[in-house]
């Protein structure tokens, strides 16, 4: 039987918003944002630990979650990109990584009640609980003069995902997404932890991955195609793959285009507003962005769509206008025989 979930997909492109980073930047936050009541006498400084704001000022991302609603996001993301033990021992925070991420899917969960009392819609939204690549890699040594050195194990990675993504399902998540995956064996250890989550808990929520080719080599950083990727983790039961991060929605056309003849799941995409200028910033418009996506929407190739870095609320507005009349990518037949 289709979920609610599976359904919409089926019905029409969803809309997944955009950067939460940038547009937490906006708001001009001090060290003592950070902090809150929690951390007050914290040894390390915590400004830029963006994640961190889950717990000490949940306000605010509950406030940019309703702005990606209100723009027609139909997928909100938590804001955990970082929440990992790994990535959070930078700050000495890895023990509240559990309370972040809990914190994380229920901000995201009020600002979807919010906008609910707000427009009075029963239109259905989604909580994913993002969880991204780690800091550190499996893959690749950090020391250029030690190749076979790695600073962590296939083990603390999956350990690490799994507190992170137990905190996203017991805060209420609706989806899992691995997101920005640079390093197939970091994503494998994510997935593991996942599955395992599952088995543990005799609870399941749908699965998205989301890769990163990092440049025209059409590569991941640890070295595969977008084909290889997908046969790597292929084994796990996928609502979606697709790719996200790194380069513009121009530049991904060539990968989305492979992904949707080989995977048997839903495919997702969301890039950055163009490729970084000088100054690491991003200057595509929405109505630049939004006409290479609708292209895309409109040759067969997506079922998700929204932004990565530099997008904004506006972008994923264009975007969901724009996709609103665009059918979705049909799934192979095999595969609705089998759902």
């Amino acid at each position: 039987m289709q979920t609610l979930l599976q359904k919409a997909l089926n019905e029409r492109i969803l809309i997944i918003d955009g950067a939460m980073g940038s547009l937490i930047q906006g708001y001009g936050l001090t060290e003592a944002d950070f902090r809150g009541s929690l951390l007050t006498n914290h040894a390390k400084p915590l400004k830029g630990n963006n994640d961190l704001l889950c717990l000490t000022r949940p306000d605010i991302i509950t406030e940019i979650h309703t702005q990606y609603l209100s723009a027609g996001a139909d997928i909100i993301e938590t804001n955990t990109f970082n929440a990992t033990a790994i990535s959070q021992a930078d700050y000495n925070t890895q023990h509240l990584v559990y309370d972040i991420n809990f914190a994380a899917a229920q901000a995201a969960q009020q600002a979807v009640a919010n906008w609910r009392s707000q427009t009075g819609s029963h239109q259905p939204k989604w909580v994913a609980g993002a969880m991204g690549p780690t800091n550190q890699t499996l893959s690749l040594s950090p020391d250029v003069n030690r190749p076979a050195y790695r600073a962590t194990t296939f083990d603390a990675i999956k350990t690490a995902y799994y507190e992170q993504a137990r905190g996203l399902m017991e805060g209420g998540a609706d989806i899992l997404l691995v997101e920005t995956v640079f390093d197939t064996l970091n994503c494998k250890a994510a997935l593991y932890a996942i599955l395992d989550l599952f088995e543990n808990t005799g609870k399941t929520l749908p699965l998205m991955v989301s890769v990163t080719i990092t440049d025209q080599s059409g590569r991941t950083l640890s070295g595969q195609t977008v084909e290889a990727f997908y046969a790597s983790v292929s084994h796990a039961p996928l609502l979606s793959i697709g790719l996200n991060c790194a380069l513009g929605a121009h530049e991904m056309r060539p990968y989305l285009l492979s992904l949707s003849h080989i995977a048997p799941c839903y495919i997702s995409c969301y890039p950055n507003a163009g490729l970084p200028n000088a100054f690491g910033g991003y200057d595509e418009t929405p109505e630049q962005m939004c006409h290479v996506l609708a292209n895309y929407a409109q040759q067969g190739l997506l079922n998700i769509v929204g932004g990565c870095c530099g997008t904004t609320p506006q972008h994923i507005q264009h975007i969901a206008q724009h996709m609103q009349n665009i059918p979705p990518r049909k799934l192979p037949l095999q595969n609705l025989i089998a759902t």
